[in-house]
């Protein structure tokens, strides 16, 4: 019937849930040194980079396999590439918990980061049940398992302090290997592998799949996503630790109050997904940097005592950030984030559906490095400045620089697309200095620019 909308494939609601379920779980694995870390770092004495490292190598893992993940997806199904996944994942999380030296432990946090890799595989999976007017909505869905970093955030500081952190990595464990199994059980294969073996065509060879990868254009999504899932990914792991330091807070308050910024850091990707269905993915990301340079430079001032010279002595005051405010920015920041993680990829089904799985791989690759990056440079600017807040200062010049250059990008194809406007006055006032437009039908006014880029 002509005006109706396009319609979903079948099984797509068990995939949709069942992979968002998936990748809650995988989350929750995936930054569990978030948590355990800390009891770890004391147990060994690590320094801030030490601890910086082995938080972020599970991330560092996660990250660099998900480009393969996502060709191996396209390739071969997403039902069978996630069960192995998680299943490895779930293996490394149990050997975890008989480590006993430092190298030991990263060498499991290296398995423990298979976990992170389910993402690239849920989106290449999950798009190709629904139609791209719907692909927005349905990545946000299940972007939004993001929120299994707060269900670790909230449960393992309590059975951890009850029962030992090696009791969180091994129930982590059994939890994990007994979802990748239902996940198996209860979904059915994309369409397009269902069609592939009914037709008996053959999937896009792997050097196909990779050619979109020498675009610029992927290259720039892949910052917004450093800075949107990576800083985001990053401050996850590192808050508790910095709300300890700074505010003296309890492992277990600490882990609850880092919830609140990872709470609406997931379950507003959701939204985030939607809206860009709705207005664009280029204004959304305009929302999400704007407020988080805000964000990001308010975070990033670090408490200072003022001595003044009054008229009738020396005035001392002091400004700090505190704990009630840092909360609040924190969850606005999250919310501004979980607004671009999912503007980001409501780009890729759209610009590239044949090679969903290599540049949501690549993208995704990306985001996952600035997870891990980014805590070890937390640690090492802690280490070499003595300041708590360097770290926020340093995600302030990386979003400053993914909002300029998103900014001039979007000025260039708009001026190429649209000539005319070279001939536009760049004051008002100096419309008599410049030749004006050309009449006719050559001053045609210009076509619309798409609102994603």
């Amino acid at each position: 019937m002509v005006g109706e909308s396009p319609r979903a494939a079948d099984g797509a609601g068990s995939a949709l849930w069942m992979s968002t379920f998936a990748f809650t779980a995988c989350f929750a694995v995936w930054t569990i040194f978030s948590i355990i870390g800390v009891q770890i770092k004391q147990d060994l004495g690590l320094s801030e980079a030490q601890f910086g490292l082995l938080a972020g190598t599970p991330i560092l893992t996660g990250s660099l396999v998900r480009v393969f993940l996502g060709v191996w997806t396209d390739q071969y199904g997403g039902r069978l590439v996630n069960l192995l996944v998680m299943l490895s994942a779930a293996l490394a999380t149990w050997l975890l918990s008989h480590a006993q030296t430092y190298p030991q432990f990263l060498l499991a946090a290296l398995g423990v980061g298979m976990a992170g890799g389910s993402f690239a595989v849920g989106v290449a999976y999950v798009s190709k049940f629904f139609p791209k007017e719907k692909q927005g909505t349905a990545l946000g869905i299940f972007g939004a398992g993001n929120v299994g970093a707060a269900v670790t955030k909230f449960a393992a500081p309590f059975v951890m302090i009850a029962f030992g952190w090696e009791t969180v990595a091994q129930a982590w464990a059994v939890a994990l290997a007994v979802i990748a199994v239902a996940f198996y059980l209860l979904t059915r294969d994309d369409p397009q592998l269902v069609e592939r073996r009914r037709t008996g065509a053959k999937p896009v060879t792997t050097a196909m799949q990779f050619t979109p990868l020498m675009k610029l254009q992927v290259w720039r999504f892949s910052l917004y996503y450093f800075f949107v899932f990576g800083a985001f990914v990053a401050l996850a792991l590192w808050l508790p630790h910095y709300l300890v330091g700074v505010y003296g807070l309890d492992i277990k308050v600490a882990g609850m109050v880092a919830a609140a910024y990872s709470i609406p850091g997931s379950l507003f990707r959701v939204f985030g997904g939607w809206l860009s269905d709705r207005i664009g993915a280029r204004r959304v990301m305009y929302i999400t940097f704007g407020v988080s340079v805000v964000c990001t430079f308010l975070l990033s001032y670090p408490p200072t005592t003022y001595l003044i010279d009054g008229i009738n002595g020396p005035i001392t005051f002091r400004l700090a950030t505190g704990l009630g405010p840092f909360i609040a920015l924190l969850f606005c920041l999250g919310f501004a984030m979980s607004l671009g993680k999912a503007a980001v990829f409501k780009h890729i089904p759209v610009y590239y559906p044949d090679t969903i799985g290599s540049v949501g791989g690549l993208v995704g690759m990306v985001g996952g490095l600035g997870g891990f990056v980014l805590p070890i440079t937390f640690g090492l600017l802690n280490d070499i400045t003595g300041v708590w807040t360097s770290c926020f200062m340093l995600l302030f010049l990386l979003v400053g620089g993914a909002l300029a250059w998103m900014h001039l990008a979007i000025r260039r194809m708009e001026r190429a697309r649209t000539p005319q406007l070279s001939q536009l006055p760049e004051l008002p006032e100096m419309s008599g200095l410049h030749p004006g437009p050309a009449r006719g039908p050559a001053a045609v006014a210009p076509a619309p620019v798409p609102a994603a880029t």
